[in-house]
């Protein structure tokens, strides 16, 4: 069974920096699609940036751009995505989840073309 962890959220002040885990185990599929979402109170969830294993190409929100970067790290029996966030904004608050693809394993923009399997999400708060 496949399934998506997330750790590395917390509590930090405008201006620092947080990474973020997503440890994807029972790994049944060669290429997929991963990406990173976050839900603030109040609103949609929203794709923040996107990476698949066939594309060298990574994909961020605008708001991100600049400030956080998406890598992996692929093993035979598991990957491991990470999302680097640094110049923390009060605005980044939400819950963030990662979401994995491996039906199109394909990213649309900064979100996923389908979204298979989730995470159960962690809190990264910011303070001003």
């Amino acid at each position: 069974e496949v399934q998506l962890v997330e750790s590395g959220g917390g509590l930090a002040q405008s201006g620092s920096s947080l990474r973020l885990s997503c440890k994807v185990s029972g790994r049944t599929f060669d290429d997929y699609a991963i990406a990173w979402f976050r839900q603030a109170p109040g609103k949609e969830r929203e794709g923040v940036s996107c990476m698949s294993s066939s594309d060298i190409n990574t994909y961020y929100l605008d708001s991100v751009k600049g400030r956080f970067t998406i890598s992996s790290d692929d093993a035979e029996d598991t990957v491991t995505v990470y999302l680097q966030m640094i110049s923390l904004k009060p605005e980044d608050t939400a819950v963030y989840y990662c979401a994995l693809d491996t039906t199109y394993m394909e990213c649309r923009g900064a979100t996923l073309a389908s979204t298979d399997y989730w995470g159960q999400g962690t809190q990264v708060t910011v303070s001003s």
